[in-house]
């Protein structure tokens, strides 16, 4: 009788700390990125289902606006210290939708993601200027320690162009298909889904070592400046440009 009362009492206990933990003001979420890459601005509701009208983050290129994100926190999943999140995000023509799960110190679960993005965002990750519209439908991402585990996925790149000295170069439309192998192993197949730039190629992921392999051909004539570009980048063939790279994630 004695140690029921006690776990009915740990129970209420918790269920307290949940409830006033969700119920916070979600300004307090301003002094928990103070020393992070993240910034966000007009922070109302709680930390239960809250708003901030403007969110930005930090990187090596500049700061990338993820504009106004919404959250609305699953209360019960804190009762087996899961939180369980699902998260909106607009900023112009810019959107994200997804839940997200935290699971440890170590492990973060992305699901249902949907993502629109400007391919000019690629300027974060490579020194070109491209245009064109990137997409992502992510069914499940889950990351251990920043690096992926298990990921099934697709990311789009719709009308895509170079945006060249002499002005827009057309490329095509592109997807790429993210299947997990083994724990830890991921393997993609990138297709061309129309335009007059060919890319037919895998991507493998083992741990942080990657390695990318890429036939790239044209429908008909080349471009003299795209020419000159893939060659800086990629080794001549008879039928076109053979892209390959191998290397390793940063460590955090």
């Amino acid at each position: 009788m004695i140690r029921l009362r006690v776990l009915g009492a740990a129970a209420a206990l918790l269920l307290l700390l949940v409830l006033l933990l969700a119920s916070a003001p979600a300004h307090l979420l301003s002094r928990l990125l103070a020393d992070t890459p993240v910034a966000a601005d007009g922070l109302t509701g709680t930390l239960w289902n809250g708003r901030a009208s403007r969110v930005r983050l930090v990187t090596n290129a500049g700061a990338l606006h993820l504009g106004e994100v919404r959250w609305a926190l699953r209360p019960w999943s804190l009762l087996t210290l899961t939180p369980r999140l699902q998260f909106s995000s607009d900023w112009v023509d810019q959107r994200l939708r997804g839940v997200l799960e935290l699971r440890g110190q170590r492990d973060i679960v992305l699901s249902d993601l949907q993502a629109g993005f400007d391919a000019a965002l690629l300027r974060h990750v490579a020194p070109v200027s491209l245009t064109g519209a990137l997409g992502a439908q992510v069914e499940k991402l889950h990351l251990r320690d920043g690096l992926p585990v298990t990921a099934t996925a697709r990311v789009t790149w719709q009308q895509a162009a170079w945006d060249s000295p002499q002005g827009l170069l057309p490329l095509g439309s592109y997807a790429l298909d993210v299947q997990s192998t083994a724990p830890g192993q991921l393997a993609g197949t990138v297709i061309t889904l129309s335009g007059p730039v060919r890319a037919e190629g895998q991507l493998q992921l083992q741990q942080r070592d990657y390695s990318i392999a890429i036939l790239i051909t044209h429908e008909s004539t080349w471009d003299p400046l795209l020419r000159e570009a893939l060659a800086l980048l990629a080794r001549p063939l008879d039928a076109g440009y053979d892209l390959r790279f191998d290397g390793s994630l940063p460590s955090q």
